[in-house]
């Protein structure tokens, strides 16, 4: 029987994972709730057959298999851990939680309920990433010991709650930092961390971590327990010279590899195979990746609805997140 998913959120992203999840038919779309009554007419014209709902209860009562969350950050882990306890599964936008601890308590309640919980890391589903992945476990590089990871954004969000702390639980690092932290740590093999240091900044001043502002620049160091050093930088708003600065670069024994955006493409993607001077391009876009994470919970909740144990790594990039922001 097709699983009956409901979307609470149905901005544009949330209508984008919307689209891409009733495009695989491993899933029906049943129900959507957004207090914006344009963009709950919006998700219906992608999905006539869905009903609008007034309200996120009216969601949990609606007898569904999943739930799909796009809403603002400070909302994700209360609305996740509700809905798991009511026994549906959840797929979640990240963050999926503003700290380690709201993470955990996430992934603990789908261990409870043994329900299926993702989350919208979806640069691992890049054909760059992929191809980035099989490389190092192919050992085709080597003993990875360096990686520096870069995300600028020259523009930052457009929504005002991005900017309230106590809704986002941070700036650019939790915004765009995460993606970075989760794609090193899942290429790795999410090994320990030690050895954090960090500085965060905004409007170019130093910013303590328990200031009222959030970060609008990010800059950390730290090690990995298979012995790499790893470097990362992440930014709101920054001059950079074109739209956005993304990369992803491995050092090792054997060779190097980068995953980088093309012409500061937010969405254009390219993987680089470098061994000494020599650069082989092995991915190039196009590559129409951004729905790919959600298709593929679409297809995971149509088979199993249980709980995936390879849930518990997500809280890794958020419980390096924190350590950056205490080390600043």
């Amino acid at each position: 029987m097709t699983p009956k998913v409901g979307f609470l959120g149905t901005g544009w992203i949330g209508r984008h994972r919307m689209g891409a999840m009733r495009e695989t038919g491993a899933i029906a779309v049943a129900a959507i709730v957004d207090p914006s009554e344009e963009c709950a007419r919006e998700a219906q014209a992608i999905a006539p057959e869905a009903a609008i709902l007034p309200s996120f209860e009216a969601l949990l009562d609606a007898g569904l298999d999943g739930v799909v969350i796009a809403t603002p950050s400070a909302s994700h882990a209360e609305q996740s851990i509700a809905a798991l306890e009511r026994g549906l599964a959840v797929f979640c936008q990240k963050p999926l939680g503003r700290s380690g601890e709201e993470v955990a308590r996430v992934i603990a309640a789908a261990e409870a309920a043994d329900r299926l919980l993702g989350v919208d890391f979806c640069y691992r589903h890049t054909a760059a990433a992929q191809a980035l992945f099989e490389l190092v476990q192919s050992g085709a590089l080597g003993d990875i010991f360096a990686a520096d990871l870069t995300f600028h954004n020259a523009y930052g969000p457009d929504k005002p709650w991005f900017y309230d702390k106590a809704q986002a639980g941070g700036g650019c690092l939790i915004d765009l930092g995460v993606h970075l932290a989760d794609l090193v740590l899942w290429l790795t093999g999410f090994p320990e961390v030690s050895d954090v240091a960090a500085r965060i900044f905004a409007g170019g001043r130093p910013l303590a971590p328990d200031a009222g502002e959030v970060e609008d620049y990010a800059a950390a160091q730290f090690g990995l327990a298979t012995g790499a050093a790893v470097r990362l930088a992440c930014s709101w708003r920054l001059n950079a010279g074109q739209d956005a600065v993304i990369a992803a670069s491995l050092y090792g024994t054997r060779g190097g590899a980068s995953l980088r955006n093309v012409a500061g493409s937010f969405y254009d993607l390219e993987l680089l195979h470098l061994t000494g001077t020599a650069t082989k391009r092995l991915v190039a876009p196009p590559d129409d990746w951004g729905g790919r994470a959600a298709a593929a919970w679409a297809h995971r909740l149509a088979e199993d609805r249980g709980f995936a144990p390879e849930a518990r790594e997500i809280g890794a990039a958020s419980d390096l997140l924190e350590r950056i922001y205490r080390s600043a």
